[in-house]
């Protein structure tokens, strides 16, 4: 264990506190909610960062680091559509939540295979995780029943990132296309 594992494990520890806050009685409890999830996803980036400047990557953080990731988006969003209840919502935060479960799929199923698809973090890739991580703690900062115009600026950006989510997820499917037609016609052949 070193430093960046240990804030990945803070970040996974942060996910009961911040939905346990979120879903208390109380006004302030929006804010406090928002500026846990702020925090974890600001570690998200701190733990890359120490990871590569200290020369501390793991395989062990390889793996967690996207685990801590979905589990805290995930958590959000499902707090977040049970309380505000919304078709609005819903649509964007199934994309979000559709793409991490393909995603993981894919990558269980290519290590089945023996295969793996590397696909590099891109510029967008950095873009829609800012999008939607902003989203995200707005969305948890305004009470439900507000119309504030930052609860509708939040629903944009997490449109946009979901519009990007489809995109990062269609760059994944044609990275893994060779190695899925391969395990599909050796699956027709038997």
């Amino acid at each position: 264990m070193n430093l960046p594992n240990i804030i990945t494990v803070a970040r996974i520890l942060l996910v009961p506190v911040f939905v346990i806050v979120y879903l208390s009685p109380g006004a302030s409890t929006y804010i406090v909610a928002a500026t846990l999830f702020a925090l974890a996803a600001a570690t998200d980036w701190l733990d890359g960062y120490l990871a590569r400047r200290l020369n501390q990557t793991t395989p062990f953080g390889a793996f967690l680091d996207p685990v801590a990731d979905k589990l805290i988006v995930v958590s959000a969003l499902v707090v977040l559509l049970a309380e505000h209840a919304s078709i609005w919502l819903t649509l964007p935060g199934l994309v979000i939540v559709g793409r991490e479960i393909v995603i993981s799929a894919l990558r269980e199923w290519m290590a089945e295979m023996n295969s793996s698809v590397t696909v590099a973090v891109s510029y967008l890739g950095k873009i829609k995780t800012s999008l939607q991580m902003i989203a995200i703690t707005v969305l948890l900062a305004v009470p439900p029943s507000s119309e504030s115009p930052f609860m509708l600026a939040a629903y944009a950006l997490l449109y946009l990132a979901a519009l990007m989510t489809l995109w990062s997820m269609s760059v994944y499917l044609q990275a893994a296309w060779p190695t899925l037609k391969k395990g599909l016609e050796s699956a027709q052949d038997k």
